[in-house]
């Protein structure tokens, strides 16, 4: 079997490291990839938003699946191109992947389906919008209505702040186009969960739940990045509460797309606020999560191609549930200087031996013609720790984390921190 891979960072290594796991003679090729991925296949420098390209790279290769790794492809419509030319690929059509790259277009399809969510105000008017603040109320969350990489997004405890990150966006210009509109939005307060469902477009295969830790710092401190690690299982990810989602979100959202005449095929992503009225949705996703499948897949044991494959073919997805590894896994993502507003590359990285649980997914990272691995983006490498305990993984992660070296290299030790004092608060 062929698979390509679009992508290039950590989301899409642990995909090739799981596909290479379940199926060790399939022959993995990966559009641009990166030095890890490099070690399980061969990578094709192709950038993931060059659509012509990847098309004419598919029909080169032909391979039997395509999965679509980053977003700005699946808004740019590169599984349609792929679907027009006869291609099986996994991921959303552009229509439906408006979910993720227009947060407007969420916004009004949960108000059509019923979901619930934060209350929100759009706007390009910074007037209109320093306006919006003040019915708010604090604090509050300006957010870029387009893909900003997980970084348009700020958390506002005054005035000042919100018409700080106003001007930013829709003066500054900070995110580009992604924030030529913003939401003002409600804060929620609770505990953020994420979830990614495998869907034909009505039927859903769930996947664990995890958790993500936005903050650059320790302790939820600084600012919002793409992501500094995740973990999983949750203890608040019952059965009975992802069943509870399925039916109260997922399936809504679902619905609603499919009566756009867009219906949504593949990976849909839901993060969560556990509020005390219930889950309500922060924002959809369209693709894998990062860095949340880094910690989902060391722990997945069924096969993943099968049910992406079926999804691909227009098949519908079976009814047998994904099977899991009663362990527990840690990512931290080590990061490189001046993430996440100016990240230096090219700093030397040195790698140390790890244990046999312990698996390093590349993301910003790079080799000269000498040989020399190099950082070449904000976050450079995802350490995947999985261990008998929570603790134990967290611990095995942090310190692989540490024994990475580059010059000026950020990471959280803490990953896992809220489920650790839950677990003490009950020993």
């Amino acid at each position: 079997m062929k698979l390509l891979i679009v992508g290039g960072g950590g989301r899409e290594h642990a995909l090739a490291w799981k596909f290479a796991r379940d199926n060790p003679a399939c022959d993995i090729v990966a559009a641009p990839g990166n030095p890890g991925i490099a070690e399980l296949g061969r990578c094709v420098n192709v950038g993931a938003a060059d659509v012509s390209r990847l098309v004419a790279l598919a029909r080169a290769e032909r391979p039997d699946l395509t999965v679509v790794g980053p977003e700005a492809p699946l808004a740019a419509g590169l599984v349609d191109a792929l679907r027009d030319a006869g291609l099986p690929a996994f991921g959303p059509g552009a229509a439906a992947a408006r979910i993720e790259s227009s947060k407007r277009f969420a916004k009004e399809l949960m108000a059509r389906a019923g979901v619930a969510t934060a209350r929100a105000i759009a706007s390009s008017d910074p007037a209109l919008a320093r306006d919006a603040v003040r019915h708010m109320g604090l604090p509050v969350v300006i957010k870029a209505t387009g893909l900003a990489a997980g970084k348009g997004v700020i958390v506002c405890a005054s005035v000042a702040d919100a018409e700080a990150a106003i001007d930013t966006m829709l003066i500054e210009h900070a995110h580009g186009a992604a924030g030529n509109e913003i939401l003002v939005e409600e804060f929620m307060q609770g505990e953020e969960l994420s979830l990614f469902v495998i869907t034909d477009g009505t039927n859903v295969l769930p996947m664990m739940p995890a958790q993500d830790h936005k903050r650059l710092l320790e302790g939820d401190r600084g600012p919002n990045t793409g992501g500094m690690g995740a973990y999983a299982p949750v203890a608040v990810g019952t059965p009975e509460r992802v069943q509870d989602i399925v039916e109260r979100v997922i399936l809504p959202a679902l619905g609603a797309l499919r009566a756009e005449g867009t219906p949504f095929t593949g990976l849909l992503y839901a993060g969560l606020m556990l509020t005390a009225t219930g889950p309500r949705v922060v924002e959809f996703n369209c693709r894998f999560g990062d860095p949340e499948t880094q910690a989902l897949l060391p722990l997945l044991e069924s096969d993943l191609v099968a049910p992406l494959l079926a999804v691909a073919r227009g098949e519908p997805l079976g009814t047998e549930p994904l099977r899991w590894s009663a362990r527990h896994a840690v990512t931290t993502v080590v990061a490189a200087a001046g993430y996440p507003d100016a990240p230096r590359t090219g700093a030397p990285i040195t790698l140390p031996d790890f244990a046999p649980d312990v698996h390093i997914f590349h993301a910003g990272t790079a080799r000269r013609a000498d040989g020399t691995l190099v950082t070449a983006g904000g976050r450079v490498l995802s350490v995947t720790a999985v261990a008998a305990s929570l603790a134990d993984a967290q611990q095995a992660s942090a310190a692989a984390a540490h024994g990475v070296t580059f010059e000026g290299k950020q990471y959280r030790a803490d990953i896992g921190w809220r489920e650790l004092r839950r677990n003490a608060r009950t020993a």
